[in-house]
């Protein structure tokens, strides 16, 4: 599991810039992000290596900031890596609420983080077909 950082903006040009300068000026790295918007907003959802002081410095900058846990898994990193995967959890009928790729990927395995109605059910699938959870700390994520 890991905390995700998700961030609700105004859908104004600059406004996720600021959000990546006040990080990268408190020395915090994005591992991972995502945006899905509307018309007048935008929730900017992210891996950060430091959620905790991220969390601090984006209340002090005045955002509306929540944390989320979400999993982070590890699919092969080859054609129809994450198809396997969305098709077990389809068969399952477990429900993604959604879905992100991390960047970077390390020996064949490329990494993708869920949220999903019933965490307990993917976790046993994971098991069940030989996938797994990648931590926090070997994201270097604390």
């Amino acid at each position: 599991m890991a905390e995700q950082l998700s961030v609700f903006l105004q859908n104004e040009s600059g406004k996720i810039a600021s959000v990546a300068s006040l990080l990268a000026a408190g020395g915090i790295d994005i591992r991972a992000l995502s945006i899905a918007d509307t018309k007048d907003f935008g929730v900017l959802r992210m891996l950060v290596s430091d959620a905790r002081r991220a969390q601090t410095l984006l209340r002090e900058a005045h955002c509306i900031v929540s944390v989320t846990e979400v999993t982070v898994v590890a699919v092969p990193d080859a054609p129809g890596g994450l198809a396997r995967l969305l098709t077990l959890l389809s068969e399952a009928q477990v429900n993604i609420e959604y879905m992100y790729s991390l960047i970077g990927h390390a020996a064949g395995r490329a990494y993708m983080v869920f949220r999903v109605s019933e965490e307990t059910k993917l976790l046993a699938l994971l098991r069940e077909n030989g996938l797994s959870v990648v931590s926090g700390e070997e994201l270097g994520l604390r």
